[in-house]
């Protein structure tokens, strides 16, 4: 269906996606991103907190942006390109707040009793449920609020 609706023939599609997820993959992950060499080192945890924060409320505005339907077929277990251990290339908003974990602590702005690869492990996980909800929900929840209310807590629990 795809194929036909572009007008491309299906080996043309598959020269340059294996699959339809990764067809949805380009979507998601060509989203307007904050580039992280453009945050700043945090002069406090509160900072820290905000520009994390800041960093999910885009991707919350992007998913937003492609609706519910499109998101609610991309978060499902049938797509691979989501599975952390055969995706080597990590998406933007992982490594956006992974380098930034990294600036922060190298300043000495924060203090984590997590590594790092565990912290974006763990917001991603949060994120994904906040995903599930909104999608199951029909867009009904307040995703915004959840996301930010979810890794808030989170984050107020590893800074030191």
């Amino acid at each position: 269906n795809i194929c036909e609706e572009a007008g491309v023939s299906n080996g043309s599609f598959y020269h340059h996606f294996k699959t339809k997820d990764d067809l949805l993959s380009y979507y998601i992950e060509d989203q307007p991103s904050m580039d992280s060499a453009l945050l700043e080192p945090p002069k406090n945890t509160e900072e820290a907190k905000e520009a994390i924060v800041g960093v999910y409320l885009n991707y919350v505005k992007y998913c937003e942006e492609l609706g519910v339907d499109f998101i609610a077929g991309y978060y499902t277990p049938r797509n691979q390109a989501l599975n952390p251990t055969i995706r080597t290339e990590r998406p933007y908003p992982i490594v956006t707040v992974q380098n930034y974990l990294e600036k922060a602590v190298e300043a000495n702005a924060i203090r984590l009793n997590l590594s790092i690869p565990e912290i974006v492990t763990d917001i991603r996980m949060l994120v994904i449920g906040n995903v599930f909800e909104w999608a199951m929900t029909n867009g009904k929840a307040d995703f915004e609020g959840n996301i930010k209310r979810s890794i808030s807590h989170y984050l107020d629990g590893i800074f030191q």
